[in-house]
């Protein structure tokens, strides 16, 4: 099982539009977490069947994307919001209890347009950046998740310069 995970893509498509077509043909999922409503949709058209989950930003006004979700793949549960409602900003403390609770073992996030994958042993909490306004200076960043025998096993990834 492999999942790709974006956020943060503020109306740019054409980065999204290009990770698609590099990864679809090996990714079972794709996630959006946020700022970034019309290019879910926009992908939906182009790639009809894609599976794709996404979650509402706080940019996303009008949405009717769920702040944040609760799945499960491969035998993993993983937390999917776009951080806001958590003060990611501030801290991870918020999302960090609020996955544990839940029994997440994967907490995705986005909201700070920085990239950070952190292993807490039974949690890993995971930003992907933004494909287009990074505020780390790392352009094209993304999310993978790959699951193997009910362990994920998270790293960050970029997609080759324009």
């Amino acid at each position: 099982m492999r999942i790709v995970v974006v956020s943060d893509t503020h109306r740019n498509f054409d980065r999204l539009y290009r990770l698609a077509l590099v990864e679809k043909g090996r990714t079972d999922l794709f996630v959006h977490l946020g700022d970034g409503e019309q290019e879910v949709d926009d992908l939906r058209a182009a790639f009809p069947g894609l599976a794709l989950l996404s979650v509402r930003g706080n940019c996303d006004l009008f949405s009717m994307a769920p702040d944040h979700l609760l799945f499960e793949e491969g035998g993993v549960r993983l937390f999917a919001c776009h951080g806001h409602s958590f003060s990611v900003r501030y801290s991870l403390d918020g999302i960090r209890s609020f996955a544990r609770s839940s029994g997440a073992k994967v907490a995705l996030f986005g909201h700070t347009h920085r990239r950070c994958c952190l292993n807490e042993g039974t949690l890993t909490l995971m930003n992907p950046g933004s494909l287009s306004e990074p505020r780390d200076g790392i352009f094209n960043s993304y999310g993978v998740i790959e699951i193997v025998n009910g362990q994920p096993f998270c790293h960050l990834e970029q997609l080759a310069a324009d």
